[in-house]
């Protein structure tokens, strides 16, 4: 079994503090995903630094096959010593999964993981280890696809402790019974980081009494999405590009007039102009019988990119899905990059485009490289695969 991972992650920052103490990092080796969240002890500018510094190191380490004792000698020595407490002080969760299937979870003094699978929430045995005198609770397992896995740090159980809850605040208990029900409605990871990020902001009524972070990671199955650009420098490689296109597994998006006159003549299909379409910023998309998207190219792929960089920079909320499931061209192309995607196979052509060429469109081969360019470097910010064949 090879199995691909969807990973989003949300934070709050305790209120009135710029910083958020807590942080998530992602890596990505040849044969695994890891996902690490770290939890610096207090808030504010210190705990960054001591989350940070967590993060950077176990995922540095781990990328390089280090046992988890070893990262955690290197963090005990390393970490800078609270001068109150007089202790070097980050609580953290490793989840590694393997592309085999096989799973490995560490966590030190952060709440437990939620593990959902089958629609049930599933308690999976461990052992504890003492290592440097932290102990660590360690897990290993096999995943299956659908399973899905929250980790957090300790902001998620105190929220509404004081305020709408009881003294004890939002329980691990509440908490995991609330994912299970938000994961029946098979929400992507960013959909789902949203809602529970959500919550507990309610429960903190907009002012969070800690650093609150949860990182949620799915195990899906593999999306491959292709997509072509831009007429071929060689009029005789339209058929060429068009059966290697055609002949990819995945969905298949045309961007590009020219590029869906070149589709529907090589496939010999109509082009039918979708007239369902109300946004004015964006040009309307059209249908080609055997492909999944027919979008026009450089405005829909222009607003598609803006998108997909809030979603990079962590600006994605309940609003932000309220666009991506808009009923446009660049709404579509982007819903489908972040959430329906885990490979993106680029097709590009090299003509100057005659339509542009011919019009009062200021428009030169320059500026579709422009946007493949910027398309290929956000795709891979958001950990998936990119390749890109130029025609």
């Amino acid at each position: 079994m090879s199995v691909s991972i969807d990973v989003a992650w949300k934070s709050l920052n305790k209120h009135q503090e710029e910083l958020c103490g807590d942080k998530v990092e992602i890596v990505k080796t040849e044969d695994s995903d890891i996902v690490i969240l770290a939890d610096g002890m207090g808030s504010g500018v210190k705990a960054n630094i001591l989350a940070t510094l967590t993060s950077k190191i176990l995922g540095t380490m781990m990328f390089q096959g280090a046992t988890i004792e070893s990262c955690v000698e290197t963090i005990a020595k390393t970490l800078p010593i609270c001068q109150v407490r007089k202790v070097a002080y980050a609580t953290f969760s490793i989840l590694q999964i393997f592309h085999s299937g096989e799973a490995y979870l560490a966590e030190f003094d952060n709440p437990g993981c939620v593990f959902i699978r089958d629609k049930k929430i599933v308690k999976y045995p461990y052992e504890e280890r003492s290592i440097e005198g932290k102990t660590i609770h360690e897990y290993r397992f096999q995943v299956k696809q659908n399973d899905c896995f929250v980790l957090m740090s300790d902001g998620v159980i105190y929220a509404g402790a004081g305020e709408i809850l009881n003294l004890q605040g939002w329980t691990w208990e509440n908490m995991a019974e609330y994912t299970l029900q938000c994961t029946k409605k098979t929400l992507s990871a960013s959909r789902l980081a949203v809602l529970l990020s959500q919550a507990c902001d309610d429960l903190y009524v907009q002012r969070p009494g800690d650093d609150t972070t949860v990182a949620v990671a799915r195990v899906i199955e593999r999306r491959v999405v292709n997509i072509f650009t831009g007429p071929p420098l060689h009029k005789e490689d339209d058929e060429k590009l068009m059966h290697e296109f055609m002949h990819m597994e995945g969905k298949k998006i045309v961007a590009g007039g020219t590029s869906a006159n070149i589709a529907a003549r090589v496939l010999k299909k109509d082009i039918i102009t979708k007239v369902d379409h109300n946004d004015p910023d964006v040009p309307p998309m059209a249908v080609i019988e055997g492909l999944d998207l027919v979008t026009e190219g450089v405005l829909t792929m222009g607003r598609a990119l803006k998108l997909l960089k809030r979603y990079v920079r962590d600006e994605f909320d309940a609003e932000f899905f309220d666009e991506l499931d808009a009923n446009n061209g660049a709404s579509r192309l982007a819903k489908i990059l972040i959430e329906e995607c885990t490979q993106l196979n680029l097709f590009v052509g090299t003509a100057v485009n005659q339509a542009h060429q011919d019009s009062e469109l200021s428009f030169d081969l320059s500026v579709r490289m422009n946007l493949v360019e910027q398309l290929q470097n956000v795709v891979e910010k958001m950990g998936k695969r990119v390749s890109v064949k130029y025609y």
